[in-house]
C-alpha cells in the first residue's frame, strides 16, 4: 500500500459541502499559485494598493510614469527562512509544508463552516446523517489528491490543522464523530506512525517555529 496521508484524509472527512447540505452551492478550489499581479491606473482610482505585485502607471502632461509595488517584507522573517532553506533538510520542509498549506487552510475553513451549520442541528440522528454524508463527499472530492501525500507531509498537516482550527485532530474527530469513533481513528493512525493527539507548538518544538516561518511568509504571499 502506498505510503498516503491517511489520518489527514480522515480529519478532513469531517468538513465537507454542510452548505450543500442547506440547498447552497458552495466549491472549495485549491490554489498552490499566489495571486495574479495585477495593472492598475493610479491616476484615476483611489483603490488600496493590493496583490502579490501590483504594477501601477500614473499619467500627468502626457507622461506617463510606471511603478511597481512590491509586497512589504520583513527582513528578520526572511533571514530565518534562508537560514532554514540552507539546508536539505529544511528545504524539504518547506517544501511539505507549500504542499500541504492550502489543505490545512482548507480545514480551518471547513471548520467555520461546519460550527455555523451545525450549531443550528440539535437533532443527533441529523447530525449523524449530516456527518456520514459528509465523510462521503470530502472522500470523493479529495481522495485522489490526498492519496498522493507522503508520510511526512501527512505528519505536517495533521499539525497544521491544529493551528488553523485550534483543536488537535484527535478532538476534531471527537466533536464531530464521537469518542468511539476518535478512538478507532487513533488506533488506526498510530499504525502509519500517526498520531492525531499531535499539538502544534511553535513556541517550543523547533520543528513547528520553522514551520511557523514558513506559513507566515506563504500567507504574505512572500514565497
Amino acid at each position: 500500500m502506498k505510503k498516503v496521508a491517511l489520518t489527514a484524509l480522515i480529519v478532513l472527512m469531517t468538513f465537507s459541502g454542510f452548505a450543500q447540505m442547506l440547498g447552497k452551492t458552495k466549491t472549495y478550489t485549491i490554489s498552490r499559485t499566489a495571486p495574479k499581479s495585477s495593472v492598475v491606473d493610479f491616476s484615476n482610482t483611489s483603490e488600496p494598493i493590493t496583490g502579490t505585485v501590483v504594477y501601477g502607471r500614473i499619467e500627468e502632461n502626457g507622461d506617463t510614469t510606471l511603478i511597481v509595488y512590491l509586497p512589504e517584507v520583513d527582513i528578520d522573517l526572511m533571514q530565518r527562512y534562508l537560514q532554514i532553506t540552507d539546508t536539505r533538510q529544511g528545504r524539504r520542509l518547506a517544501s511539505n509544508v507549500k504542499k500541504v498549506y492550502p489543505y490545512a487552510k482548507l480545514a480551518g475553513a471547513k471548520m467555520q463552516e461546519y460550527d455555523s451549520v451545525l450549531a443550528h442541528v440539535t437533532d443527533k440522528v441529523e447530525r449523524n446523517r449530516l456527518m456520514r454524508q459528509a465523510e462521503k463527499e470530502i472522500t470523493d472530492q479529495y481522495t485522489a489528491e490526498l492519496k498522493d501525500l507522503t508520510i511526512s507531509q501527512g505528519l505536517i498537516l495533521i499539525r497544521l490543522i491544529d493551528r488553523e482550527t485550534g483543536n488537535t485532530s484527535y478532538q476534531v474527530v471527537q466533536e464531530l464523530r464521537g469518542k468511539v469513533r476518535a478512538f478507532f481513528y487513533q488506533g488506526f493512525a498510530r499504525l502509519w506512525g500517526y498520531n492525531l493527539k499531535t499539538e502544534y507548538d511553535p513556541h517550543n518544538n523547533p520543528e513547528d517555529d520553522q514551520i511557523e516561518t514558513i506559513m507566515t511568509l506563504l500567507e504574505r504571499g512572500v514565497i
